[in-house]
């Protein structure tokens, strides 16, 4: 893998760190968080069976009419993961931040998952 930059380099060896110990399993899959510059992307994943079982993202149809900071749209992001998982029937996730640090967009869309009935 072509590492492009220092703070890229950083990001993918905390990634690697994290994901030694954090597996999803059927009965509680890994919430994996993607952040770009300009969306906010979230899935739950079955890493047994290598399966995603549910998504949802800041570029969905649904969310097109949004407005407001970055932040605010994480929250939205969140609350949809957490109504499509319950859903699902899954109710307990283990949370892999994907090598970003746990602030802004992602402790955002943490706590909104967690007040739309996530537990982790």
């Amino acid at each position: 893998m072509a590492i492009k930059s220092r703070k890229e380099f950083r990001r993918f060896r905390i990634k690697k760190r994290i994901r030694k110990i954090v597996q999803g399993t059927p009965d509680r899959p890994r919430m994996t968080v993607f952040r770009s510059n300009k969306a906010i992307y979230v899935q739950l994943i079955d890493d047994q069976a290598g399966k995603t079982l549910v998504a949802a993202s800041s570029m969905e149809k649904v969310m097109d009419d949004q407005t407001g900071t970055k932040s605010d749209i994480a929250k939205m992001v969140g609350k949809a993961i957490a109504e499509k998982a319950l859903q699902a029937g899954i109710d307990r996730v283990v949370f892999d931040r994907n090598g970003y640090l746990y602030h802004g967009r992602v402790k955002s869309l943490a706590d909104a998952a967690r007040e739309g009935g996530l537990k982790f």
